[in-house]
């Protein structure tokens, strides 16, 4: 088992930064996708920025066209954790935030289906 614990949400106005941390512990393993999705009141959960955790910290990174750059994921290998910078925050950027987990991915990586371990979500909200 995986778990995975999401931190650093919170209010800011438009234009606003913050840097969210999800930190995998339990039978992690080396070589995983890890990832942010998010989910606004009557939406589904879309894919945020993914990113291959690979040895060495060789990793392969996706970020959806609405948060190519203002948000960026990275990680800090040795502490089994991958980060989120989102710069430029927009009041549609409101949404509840997931670290999501998987050793495979076979198809898109922002398929929320594909993966198999969750956070319980960190809150951000982006007033204007």
């Amino acid at each position: 088992q995986v778990q995975v614990v999401e931190s650093g949400g919170g209010s800011v106005q438009t234009g606003g930064s913050l840097r969210l941390s999800c930190t995998a512990s339990g039978d992690t393993y080396d070589n995983k996708w890890m990832g942010w999705f998010r989910q606004a009141p009557g939406k589904e959960r879309e894919g945020v920025a993914v990113m291959f955790t690979g040895v060495a910290g060789v990793g392969r990174e996706y970020h959806a066209a609405s948060v190519k750059g203002r948000f960026t994921i990275s990680q800090d290998n040795a502490k089994n954790t991958v980060y989120l910078q989102m710069n430029n925050l927009k009041p549609d950027d409101t949404a509840m935030y997931y670290c999501a987990a998987t050793s495979t991915l076979l198809g898109s990586p922002f398929n929320p289906t594909q993966y198999d371990y969750w956070g319980q979500g960190t809150q951000v909200t982006v007033s204007s």
